[in-house]
C-alpha cells in the first residue's frame, strides 16, 4: 500500500510516500480502506517531536479519517466488510500507524458510523475535534448559559466550540482576525465575534455581555494574548487550554488566578477511554442536532499534496482540512 511515512522526527520536512505490506487486522481489530483523513495541528507537533509520544519509525501519521471494512480480526462483532466507519479517538496516529495511507488497523472499539446526513468528507475530519470542544466544555461545571469565549475560534476545534456551545444552550463568543471568517462564526452560532488584533476587543466584549463576565474560554492559541483572555473572566472563571498556535505563555502572572478563583485545565481527548468516548460521541451528536450543526470543511488535497495541505493548515483555515486517500 501507498503511505506517507515519517523516518525521523525533527519536522514534516521527514515525511515522504513510500510503499509497505498491508497491515492484517489482529484479534479485536477492523482494517479499514481509508477514503478521507484530516490534518491536525497535533500532527505537526508529533513530527516535530513536540509531543510525548514517541512511536516506532517510520510512523504514518493522521489521527482522524473515514472509509470502508475490508477485513475484521478475530472476535470483532457489530462490523462487516463493505461498511463505512469513521474513527473516533484512540492510539491511531500516535503510538501506532495513522491513517495517512491506503490502510490502518483500527481496534474495533475505536470506530463508530458515519452519522445520518453527514457526508464522507465531513466523516473524515469531524471526530477529534468535537471530542476536543467537547472535553473543553464539559469538564468544568458551567452555570447554564454560560458565556463562553473561544480564541482562533476558525479552526477546527474552535468551530466545533462554537456548535457545541450554542447546542448546550451557552452563548459562543469567538475571536478571530479574518473579516470574512468572522461572518461565518457568525452563522455557526457565535453571538458576538472580535478580532485579537483589536486593542479595545475585550471593552467591545464587555459592553455587548451588558458587564456580564465571561465564564469560561476555550483556548487554542495560548502565547501573549493568554494574559487578556484571564481578563475578562469572571470570578470563578475557567479556562481550557486545547492548543498553542502562538506558542508559550511569557511572563504569566499566576497572582492573576489568586482572587477571581480561576482554574486552568488541560484538554486532550485522548485521555477518554474507549468508552468514555462513545458515551460523550453520542452527546455530541444530540447536541449538534439541537444547534443544526455539522463539520466544517474548508478545503480537500490530493494523497501526494500533504506536504501542501500541511502549510495551507498552518495558514489557518475556517474548519478543517482534508487529504483524499482513496476516494470512495
Amino acid at each position: 500500500m501507498k503511505a506517507w511515512l515519517l523516518d525521523k522526527l525533527g519536522g514534516l520536512e521527514n515525511l515522504h510516500i513510500g510503499e509497505m505490506a498491508s497491515p492484517e487486522p489482529a484479534s479485536g481489530e477492523v482494517l479499514l480502506r481509508v477514503h478521507f483523513a484530516a490534518l491536525n495541528p497535533a500532527d505537526r507537533y508529533l513530527a516535530e517531536g513536540a509531543y510525548p509520544a514517541r512511536p516506532a519509525l517510520p510512523h504514518i501519521l493522521g489521527r482522524d479519517g473515514v472509509g470502508e471494512i475490508a477485513a475484521v480480526g478475530a472476535g470483532v462483532t457489530g462490523w462487516r466488510p463493505g461498511q463505512r466507519a469513521m474513527l473516533l479517538r484512540g492510539a491511531v496516529g500516535v503510538e501506532r500507524a495513522g491513517t495517512f495511507a491506503e490502510f490502518v488497523c483500527v481496534p474495533a472499539d475505536n470506530l463508530v458510523a458515519v452519522p445520518e446526513g453527514w457526508t464522507l468528507q465531513q466523516a473524515g475530519g469531524g471526530s477529534l475535534t468535537y471530542l476536543t470542544a467537547w472535553q473543553a466544555i464539559t469538564q468544568w461545571d458551567l452555570p447554564p448559559a454560560s458565556n463562553i469565549l473561544i480564541t482562533g475560534a476558525s479552526g477546527g476545534v474552535g468551530i466545533a466550540s462554537v456548535q457545541l456551545a450554542k447546542g448546550l444552550g451557552h452563548r459562543a463568543m469567538a475571536l478571530s482576525r479574518s473579516p470574512a471568517k468572522q461572518e461565518k462564526l457568525r452563522q455557526s452560532g457565535a453571538v458576538w465575534v472580535g478580532s485579537p488584533d483589536d486593542s479595545q476587543w475585550r471593552k467591545g466584549l464587555m459592553e455587548y455581555a451588558g458587564g456580564r463576565k465571561v465564564n469560561l474560554v476555550i483556548d487554542n492559541i495560548g502565547g501573549a494574548g493568554f494574559s487578556d483572555v484571564v481578563d475578562v473572566l469572571g470570578p470563578n472563571g475557567r479556562i481550557s487550554v486545547v492548543g498553542r498556535l502562538a506558542g508559550p505563555v511569557p511572563q504569566f502572572n499566576t497572582a492573576s488566578l489568586f482572587f477571581r478563583r480561576l482554574r486552568v485545565g488541560g484538554v486532550a481527548a485522548g485521555t477518554y477511554s474507549a468508552a468514555e468516548a462513545q458515551a460523550a460521541w453520542q452527546d455530541i451528536l444530540t447536541t449538534l442536532r439541537q444547534a443544526e450543526a455539522a463539520p466544517v470543511i474548508d478545503r480537500g488535497f490530493d494523497f501526494d499534496e500533504l506536504p501542501q495541505a500541511f502549510e495551507y493548515l498552518a495558514r489557518g483555515p475556517m474548519g478543517k482540512v482534508l487529504l483524499t486517500i482513496c476516494a470512495g
